[in-house]
């Protein structure tokens, strides 16, 4: 029988299904691992788009990859009713669990939504070396599709301080578009 849920749908969409039983499938080494290897992954991806299509654009990819799973992320893992304080808090506890870091929000405009967060160990910076560049690319992605999933309105989130830059925090502007 046909699952008429899938009907229409192309093989490649992104589900939050398609991550599967992490716990049963990785039994004896459990469902965490370290950040070296997301590292060795991300930059690695990032070096092969680079080549292929330009800094710019691979950035652009790793952004809406990262929007991907911050819409996905959000609906399947954070409670999207809850009023602003608590979603905040919860999207803190969450991140700190899943060791992705630890988030701080510095400004929140009620009018606007527009919005400054810091986020501390980070998993995609944390660490590096000084380059005088931001790198956090995904997180912009992932913090604005968190947003957008919440608030039902457009961010364009921007790092303005990175690890990469010499800050030992990656602060985050969100705008509303």
């Amino acid at each position: 029988m046909e699952n008429i849920f899938l009907k229409g749908k192309s093989h490649s969409e992104f589900s939050w299904n398609t991550l599967g039983d992490i716990k049963e499938g990785r039994g004896d080494l459990g469902e965490e691992m370290p950040v070296l290897v997301y590292r060795l992954m991300q930059f690695t991806m990032l070096d092969v788009l680079t080549k292929d299509f330009g800094k710019e654009k691979a950035n652009d990819y790793l952004r809406a990859a990262g929007h991907l799973a911050g819409t996905e992320y959000a609906k399947n893992s954070l409670d999207l009713k809850a009023d602003f304080a608590t979603f905040i808090a919860d999207l803190q506890r969450s991140l700190k669990e899943l060791k992705i870091g630890i988030l701080r929000m510095e400004s929140f405009d009620e009018a606007t939504g527009n919005l400054v967060l810091t986020v501390g160990q980070d998993l995609d910076c944390s660490g590096l070396p000084i380059s005088n560049e931001t790198v956090c690319d995904y997180d912009e992605g992932f913090i604005a599709g968190i947003l957008q999933c919440y608030t039902g309105k457009k961010y364009n989130v921007k790092e303005i301080d990175c690890w990469a830059n010499g800050d030992r925090v990656c602060r985050f502007k969100g705008t509303v578009i």
